[in-house]
């Protein structure tokens, strides 16, 4: 049963590292990635399609992205899309292809970018935190129901934190891999 309480907050620790990074992907750093708009959604014959499934999406250089519509039709609603979405970035129409260029970043939208990095990091370790007081709990819980013993509660504590204060380094390492990152020029 500890165990499975032990298995399980792990599991969702990973999860939410893995969910923290999928979020740092989406954030600008001045180099072009694909993953700046995956997250962006384009009206196709009256439902929201992701942009890559009506959509050629590639990397043109280091700082631009070429998408090329699957449709004719379709420029004009990508291009919407894209001026409505958050990624800052004007998109340039070349006939059936539409280009998006980062410009660099300026040392204040580096500074603020940075800042959003740290507090998505934070919002990580509450998360993670969260997953330790219920694994806890759920402890409790036996103890009090006499399923295992203090000492074996204790142990379970113990382990839950030590798990705890693993993954919390490893938000730590995540959040500064992307602070050096984008404060690189």
């Amino acid at each position: 049963m500890l165990n499975d309480i032990k298995n399980d907050a792990q599991t969702r620790m990973g999860k939410s590292i893995d969910a923290l990074k999928h979020d740092l992907t989406r954030l600008r750093t001045g180099r072009a990635s694909i993953a700046l708009v995956d997250h962006i959604k384009v009206p196709y014959y009256g439902s929201d399609m992701p942009l890559n499934q009506v959509a050629s999406v590639s990397l043109a250089d280091a700082r631009s992205i070429l998408i090329t519509p699957f449709e004719k039709t379709m420029v004009a609603p990508i291009e919407k899309a894209i001026m409505a979405s958050d990624i800052g970035v004007t998109p340039n129409t070349a006939g059936t292809a539409i280009r998006l260029n980062m410009p660099p970043l300026t040392e204040e939208r580096r500074k603020e970018l940075a800042k959003h990095v740290s507090h998505e990091g934070e919002n990580a370790k509450i998360a993670i935190r969260n997953i330790r007081r219920d694994a806890m709990q759920k402890a409790k819980d036996l103890l009090k129901d006499k399923q295992i013993s203090e000492d074996d509660e204790r142990r379970a504590d113990d382990e839950i934190q030590k798990l705890t204060d693993r993954f919390v380094k490893e938000v730590d390492a995540v959040v500064k891999a992307k602070e050096d990152e984008l404060m690189a020029i």
